[in-house]
């Protein structure tokens, strides 16, 4: 997504509320999470990464923008992708994952669902959607989509049907622009378009429960595509890979609480 686009959207959101929309829900307020860095690993830089995998063996990633868009897998993160699948020039990837022997990318504005084999990143057919890809993510059961808006949307993995929507809510702020998602822990972990906040979502009630900024992890750049975006979840490891669009870096991270209390005593913070 471009600046200009951001901008009009937060000009609608604005509007939107202006116009009234339903109230808010209350909760509690939401705790921030701080984190241990773990490891850090250097890489290109000219990555639009839009979405990210791992399975603990192998990396699959997306990357965005019309005319340069692709999906790629990797044994290494940070060395040439043993696989690669370009786009059309008229398709805009954006976030993808992986459940059984399928991989799952979206598209930004097409409204089309791109399914690959996981063993050979074959094409396997599409499924159409209305309105736009954004983050996508997996339970083991269920996709869990985003859109830009605060709304998570549970789809059938063979047909990709609407089986429920969520909103998220928490600390009465409306958490607008949720982007690349991942589940880990038993919750849907979001980064915020444009924020460096990552927020830890109950896949069952909406609520946010914890806000993570990894601020202090940014390149450093003036240019505005440079943004948080990118998660994955390291079992193994017991941490969450965290990138961003052009970011020369992947970092391993381990959240203080949620589910990341018990560190394998092999992998202290360095």
């Amino acid at each position: 997504m471009s600046v200009m686009e951001f901008c009009r959207r937060a000009r609608l959101a604005v509007a939107a509320l202006l116009l009234g929309l339903p109230a808010l829900v209350i909760a509690g307020p939401v705790p921030p999470i701080g984190f241990d860095l773990i490891e850090q690993r250097d890489r290109p830089g000219d990555h639009f990464t839009q979405g990210l995998f791992f399975d603990g063996e192998r990396w699959w990633e997306s990357s965005g923008q019309y005319g340069r868009s692709w999906l790629a897998e990797y044994t290494d993160p940070t060395a040439r992708p043993v696989r690669r699948k370009w786009l059309a020039e008229d398709r805009f990837a954006e976030g993808m994952t992986v459940l059984g022997d399928r991989i799952y990318l979206l598209t930004y504005k097409a409204g089309e669902l791109q399914l690959y084999g996981r063993k050979d990143m074959k094409p396997l057919g599409k499924r159409f959607y209305a309105g736009e890809g954004w983050g996508l993510t997996s339970d083991g059961r269920h996709l869990i989509m985003s859109n830009g808006s605060d709304t998570l949307t549970f789809r059938d993995p063979d047909t990709f049907a609407i089986l429920r929507e969520l909103q998220v809510h928490g600390d009465g702020e409306q958490w607008w622009l949720l982007n690349e998602l991942e589940y880990a822990q038993g919750l849907v972990w979001a980064n915020i378009f444009q924020d460096t906040r990552i927020i830890a979502i109950d896949p069952e009630s909406g609520e946010v429960r914890g806000v993570m900024d990894i601020e202090e992890l940014e390149p450093g750049s003036d240019h505005p595509d440079v943004v948080a975006n990118g998660i994955a979840w390291d079992r193994e490891r017991n941490g969450l890979w965290v990138t961003g669009k052009f970011w020369p870096r992947l970092y391993l991270i381990r959240p203080r609480g949620l589910g990341f209390d018990e560190p394998d005593s092999s992998d202290q913070p360095r």
